[in-house]
């Protein structure tokens, strides 16, 4: 392999330029080959152990191959083995977020992002303490309990400080029977320092997009600004950990970079994390280039068809089966559920991407960051999942118990993450039904919940989650969990 170096700290080692390209071309050269293939997918599919379930993974040059593969009887067996896969180790729940935007003032001249400094015509805007508070009780009022908050990188206007002063005040708010239970924070790569801080303040994951891993690509769709340092960008997560954030999420944006290139350059970076600090990312996302205030996509040459994307995801699942994976709004609603039986297990909800946006009553799209495909609200998209037989999940106990990191892989390898998992979303599930949701929603939802209380495996598990629901349904007393 071209000098690829997992264990190097140096971005242009682990994520290699003549690695990637010789993988492709081998990928390229296998493409339609049977027997190999047919192996990969045999060596990933999970396997029953004497504590539940493992699974092998795939590395970034396997899962290359089955990528490139055009033979339509085995696309449609690695689809079928990656809904395996997610079943095996994350059952039907699917974790439910929200972002909020606190500023889209920002010094970078990113060429895709509206928020370019450049940008004159867009409205500008940074929330007040107040105006956080407003957000959240709004969201609180749907029914979120986890967030991701987002800001532009501006040294000036949104300095850690206020990124630190607004989780403060988020944790802070307790509304009704509503309450944010987890931070997740994407924000510009900083210091170790800046790390430790945040997870000083109590924040679950911390997310940062790469955007690209070829970094002539990189610098150039970067022209100006501190995100303009590929090296200081791409290590970031290396940063974050050793700041003590052990949960980390990763993503690219599909549609700026061949996507054959910057697949293999996001799973190098999951070997990575694994091979030096010894767990790899907690979530993998997998956004794509869309229509923002002064962005048009159709500018930009590698776009990629939804047959191209389901694929992605899939052999993503395939290859790091223990990492969730998650889908926003800026997909439709058609394209979200057909991925969500090829890996994912995240999903937003009635998401705004512009500043305050949560508390006006139109969705204002003056400082949009892009344009929001699935606009429908947190209740239909709740009522939606479980008509899918799929648990909608508000849950955030793994944070709170110390389940984070290398703890919550080595349950997750196991599949025993699910002893706790399956009852608490169950748990949270019914905290929403009788809070926020619709009649609807709520017919649908218990009818659901008694279904899949009867999946529990464990006498004694299954008896402490009904107890405790009958307990939400009958009291104000909320946050059970496992």
């Amino acid at each position: 392999m071209a000098n690829y170096n997992p264990k190097s700290l140096k971005a242009e080692e682990f994520i290699n330029d003549g690695e990637i390209l010789e993988t492709l071309k081998y990928a390229e050269e296998n493409k339609n080959n049977v027997e190999l293939i047919d192996s990969l997918l045999e060596k990933a599919r999970p396997k029953k152990t004497e504590l539940g379930v493992t699974c092998a993974g795939l590395t970034h040059r396997e899962a290359s191959v089955l990528l490139a593969c055009e033979i339509p009887e085995k696309i449609e067996a690695m689809y079928a083995l990656a809904e395996e896969i997610k079943q095996a180790f994350y059952g039907n729940r699917i974790v439910m977020f929200a972002p909020l935007y606190l500023s889209n003032y920002c010094v970078n001249g990113c060429t895709y992002c509206p928020y370019h400094y450049q940008n004159k015509h867009i409205c500008r805007k940074k929330l007040t303490q107040e105006e956080v508070r407003a957000e959240v009780i709004a969201l609180q009022d749907m029914g979120h309990k986890r967030l991701a908050i987002e800001a532009g990188e501006d040294p000036v206007n949104n300095p850690i400080e206020y990124i630190l002063e607004c989780i403060d005040t988020i944790y802070s708010i307790h509304h009704k029977n509503g309450d944010i239970r987890r931070v997740n924070v994407n924000i510009a790569a900083t210091t170790v320092e800046n790390y430790r801080k945040l997870k000083d303040a109590g924040i679950g994951t911390y997310i940062l997009f790469q955007e690209t891993y070829h970094k002539e690509s990189y610098e150039a769709l970067h022209p100006t600004g501190p995100k303009h340092n590929y090296a200081y960008h791409t290590e970031a997560m290396d940063r974050a950990m050793e700041g003590g954030i052990d949960d980390v999420g990763l993503g690219v944006l599909f549609g700026l970079e061949l996507y054959k290139y910057e697949f293999a350059g996001l799973l190098m970076h999951a070997e990575h994390l694994e091979a030096v600090h010894g767990v790899g990312p907690h979530t993998i996302s997998v956004p794509r280039l869309k229509k923002a205030d002064d962005i048009d996509p159709d500018q930009f040459d590698n776009g990629i068809s939804d047959d191209i994307f389901e694929k992605i995801i899939a052999c993503i699942r395939i290859a790091v089966p223990y990492t969730g994976m998650i889908i926003s709004t800026r997909e439709s609603e058609a394209v979200r559920g057909r991925a969500l039986n090829l890996g994912i297990s995240q999903i937003s909800g009635a998401s705004r991407t512009s500043v305050g946006g949560y508390t006006e009553e139109e969705r204002p799209h003056d400082s949009e960051q892009f344009d929001v495909s699935d606009q429908r609200t947190l209740d239909e998209v709740v009522r939606w999942l479980m008509e899918l037989d799929h648990i909608p999940s508000f849950c955030t106990a793994c944070y709170r118990e110390g389940r984070t990191g290398d703890r919550f892989m080595q349950l997750c390898k196991t599949g025993q993450i699910l002893n706790c998992c399956h009852p608490n979303a169950l748990m949270t599930l019914t905290e929403y039904l009788v809070d926020y949701a619709s009649p609807e929603t709520q017919k649908v939802g218990f009818e659901l919940i008694e279904k899949e209380l009867a999946k529990i495996p464990k006498d004694k598990v299954r008896q402490i989650a009904k107890d405790n629901i009958e307990q939400i349904k009958a009291s104000n007393r909320r946050d059970f969990r496992f």
